[in-house]
């Protein structure tokens, strides 16, 4: 059965982020999504009052849309804490498509925020009720680098994937960041590096892991016809899609293959696009591992040619794919939920408003959100006017 087609119903509008890196221990997660929502509002000439539609998802909050829709004063007449981890903010916008087509809002704002650095200095590290029971306690898992750990060793052992390659994954993610003035990591990185450095949960080293940062970001959609009536060139949702087929990676059914092989096909087949027709790749690094995974799920390469795919500077500047024009996960900013800053680096491709890392010509790009441990798989096709 095939969902609606969204095909260019809706558009985002306005993209930001908050302050990143480390912001202090004087603020809050709360504080960071405002500031990146009223960023975003302005961008698209718009304001709080604007908004009947809000989406939004905070680790540790569980009423998220209530707190923020106090913060900022709104009273949204559709609401949307979807939160299956770091993919809900992609979720978000398949979702604010759907309710801006059927008319249930007129104007959705996107907004997450995090002080996941400054948590951890001040002692407040953010908690939540245990997810009880757990089969997998007993084997003293460090989650979620056990999981994403799994995952790497299978894909070395089944189809030879070297240290190496996957080094390559974080040099590429740092060489953008190095082009991006926001990204909190942009000092030189080698191959090297990354296998020098102390090892997390075999195979993994600490640089094969995403940082850990502040920030927060917001993104503002609406209905194409309306889109078009406001400052910024309307970046157009073409296609999504979501899956998810397991929560623990105990119950991952293959650990070398994401349900991104379902959410991708879905958003292609309603973008009627397909891998050659990307332009731009944003792809929820939190592990090198993902890059390759996600490489291969979305059908860029075959499954187990991923570790080549990457090699040789391929998606770093000047390679044949851009991928993580912003630096990712791994280098520009992780403030423990990475996906809506795949939608905001996608979107400022699209517009051309990318700086030194600007791509030429984008008029199509992937954004790809990941939840869990390799668990909730959303992904988003975006496109310029010319793409319609």
């Amino acid at each position: 059965m095939s969902g609606p087609d969204l095909r260019g119903a809706a558009a985002i509008v306005g993209v930001a982020e908050s302050d990143l890196g480390e912001v202090g221990q004087d603020r809050y997660a709360i504080e960071l999504a405002a500031q990146a929502s009223v960023a975003a509002l302005a961008e698209a000439g718009l304001t709080t009052r604007d908004v009947d539609g809000l989406f939004c998802a905070i680790a540790g909050r569980g009423m998220a849309p209530l707190d923020v829709a106090e913060y900022l004063g709104v009273r949204p007449r559709y609401t949307d804490g979807t939160m299956v981890g770091g993919s809900s903010f992609v979720s978000h916008l398949h979702h604010a498509a759907l309710a801006v087509a059927a008319g249930a809002c007129d104007v959705a704002l996107i907004a997450y925020g995090s002080t996941a650095r400054s948590d951890s200095g001040r002692g407040r590290l953010p908690t939540g009720p245990p997810e009880l029971p757990s089969y997998e306690a007993a084997y003293r898992p460090r989650m979620p680098v056990t999981g994403y750990a799994l995952a790497a060793a299978r894909h070395m052992y089944q189809y030879g994937t070297t240290r190496t390659q996957l080094a390559e994954v974080a040099v590429a993610a740092r060489r953008w960041a190095m082009l991006n003035p926001k990204a909190f990591a942009r000092d030189p990185l080698t191959i090297e590096d990354v296998l020098a450095s102390r090892v997390i949960s075999s195979p993994l080293s600490a640089l094969d892991c995403c940082l850990v940062t502040d920030g927060g970001g917001a993104v503002v959609v609406t209905r194409a016809d309306r889109a078009r009536d406001l400052p910024r060139p309307p970046v157009y949702l073409l296609g999504a899609g979501e899956a998810h087929w397991h929560r623990t990676i105990a119950q991952m059914p293959d650990l070398t293959v994401t349900a991104a092989t379902e959410s991708s096909a879905r958003a292609y087949a309603m973008a009627k696009l397909g891998p050659a027709d990307v332009d731009v790749v944003e792809l929820y690094d939190a592990f090198t591992i993902n890059t390759i995974l996600f490489l291969e799920d979305l059908g860029f390469c075959a499954k187990g040619e991923g570790g080549d795919f990457v090699s040789g500077g391929r998606i770093a500047p000047g390679g044949v794919l851009p991928v993580n024009t912003n630096g990712g996960g791994l280098s520009y900013c992780h403030p423990g939920m990475y996906g809506i800053f795949t939608l905001i680096e996608a979107t400022r491709q699209i517009r051309g408003e990318a700086g030194e890392r600007q791509q030429p010509g984008v008029t199509v790009a992937l954004a790809h959100g990941n939840g869990g441990q390799l668990s909730s798989q959303v992904t988003a096709i975006l496109g310029s006017e010319a793409s319609l």
